[in-house]
């Protein structure tokens, strides 16, 4: 649709100003406008700044993906899961990560404590059923 980024981001940008002079009641209108334009258009990272623009105006956002164990994690404990989930050893990790095994096998420890498994298999078997979900993609 033609516009309709403009649209959203206009309305995003007026909601913020809304919420940020402690008007969130008003903000939700145009945050939530702005929310369906940049859904429209596909603009998902404008989307999501719109959903967290909601949030933060005290609107719970419907349609959103319920986060999984793995969201937990941080992108850099998601990332070691993701390649040791995929077969990598810790010194295959370390070296496409570039940083030192011991720090792979740190990482991995709270890795496991996080998510209640205790082995690679088990790390496995859950990645494979969340299916990525909140899994930053390995690249």
């Amino acid at each position: 649709l033609p516009g309709e980024f403009e649209r959203g981001r206009t309305q995003l940008l007026y909601g913020q100003w809304l919420r940020r002079r402690r008007r969130t009641r008003e903000a939700r209108g145009p945050l939530r406008d702005a929310l369906v334009s940049f859904e429209r258009c596909g603009a998902r990272a404008w989307a999501e700044r719109s959903r967290a623009e909601l949030r933060a105006a005290g609107e719970a956002v419907a349609g959103e993906p319920s986060p999984g164990p793995l969201a937990t994690l941080t992108p850099q404990q998601q990332r070691i899961a993701r390649h040791v989930a995929e077969g990598a050893t810790n010194r295959e990790v370390a070296v496409r990560l570039s940083v030192s095994h011991r720090t792979v096998d740190h990482h991995l420890r709270n890795v496991f404590a996080a998510l209640g498994v205790r082995s690679r298999v088990e790390l496995s078997r859950l990645l494979a059923r969340e299916g990525g979900s909140g899994v930053v993609t390995v690249g």
